[in-house]
């Protein structure tokens, strides 16, 4: 497909990914000479979701604040051949392939900032009466050029409305089959439980550990076939004290996982609290925003330069639980 011509205007350039739902490539504008990305769809495809996906990037564009927000645009939206494709803003690397880039361990100035914009950009989801329901690092990508400080969240595929237009939220279900990434699903998504606002919530924590630890506990189960697995995965995330899992790590983290898994059905996160407590820990040790990312450096990366985490005492974390 490579140097193919898309609406007699786009020359493909590069394949950037593929999966289950066809694939992206970066190409460039041959009038204006602006890079984009494409993602293509097959027309015969099952369970198409592009559609559904473009119009929620059209619905989240719709509201003026959005600019203020870290959201893709849409250029186009059509047919080409057999393929369903749609055309929209090209950004840098995943979260992923950049966690990949760095040894597998982020420094921790990078998880504090990373962890406040994702939130930021969950909540702006949230009060557009969507979730997301595919929370992971590959589904956060950074902005480039003069966008590269900021991380922008993608991939709506699996995306529902929570709420009507009248502030009616859905109804609590269960029996439901699981949704998303297993390595970052809620355990009410595992249970078979409607998802809702909290695991979204839920699912940024994982992704919060696994960039401080390199791995979670729940990763590299045996198993025989993926429902296995999902069992497998469950099971142990059950088991896994959220205490044992944040162990060595900043309190804030721990707190944010504590929080997430208490919250009710319908419950509103508290996200300015969550924001505010990422970016106290970050200005409370020390680092800003202007200092560099993990994959902004050229040579050893920050996180292997400093040292370890502080560790809160038993009663430093009874004093904190007694606040909630």
């Amino acid at each position: 497909m490579k140097d193919m011509i898309i609406q007699k205007n786009f020359q493909l350039s590069e394949k950037l990914g593929s999966g289950a739902f066809g694939e992206i490539w970066k190409a460039v504008n041959l009038k204006t000479k602006e890079q984009v990305a494409i993602k293509f769809e097959e027309i015969s495809a099952k369970h198409q979701q592009l559609y559904s996906e473009c119009k929620l990037y059209m619905w989240f564009h719709s509201d003026a604040s959005v600019m203020a927000q870290a959201i893709p645009h849409v250029h186009f939206y059509g047919v080409e051949g057999n393929k369903n494709i749609m055309i929209m803003d090209l950004l840098g690397k995943s979260l992923e392939d950049l966690f990949a880039d760095a040894d597998r361990k982020f420094w921790l100035k990078t998880v504090l900032v990373c962890a406040e914009q994702m939130v930021r950009r969950v909540e702006y989801i949230h009060t557009r009466r969507i979730i997301h329901r595919d929370i992971k690092p590959d589904n956060f990508a950074v902005g480039i050029g003069i966008n590269s400080h900021r991380i922008y969240v993608i991939d709506f595929g699996l995306a529902k409305k929570f709420m009507s237009s009248t502030g009616v939220h859905i109804k609590y279900r269960e029996g439901k089959s699981l949704t998303g990434t297993a390595r970052y699903a809620s355990v009410n998504t595992h249970i078979g439980i409607e998802q809702s606002r909290r695991d979204d919530m839920e699912g940024l924590g994982y992704v919060f550990m696994y960039f401080l630890r390199g791995s979670l506990p729940w990763q590299g189960l045996k198993a025989r076939d993926v429902k296995e697995k999902y069992e497998k995965i469950k099971e142990k995330k059950i088991m896994t004290k959220i205490e044992d899992l944040c162990k060595g790590y900043p309190e804030e983290f721990y707190q944010f996982l504590v929080h997430c898994r208490s919250l009710k059905f319908e419950e509103k996160p508290d996200y300015n609290k969550y924001k505010k407590a990422f970016k106290d820990a970050l200005l409370d040790r020390g680092y800003s925003y202007d200092d560099p990312f993990d994959w902004s450096q050229c040579n050893v990366p920050l996180h292997q330069q400093i040292g370890p985490y502080p560790v809160p005492t038993a009663e430093e974390r009874e004093k904190a639980n007694k606040k909630q």
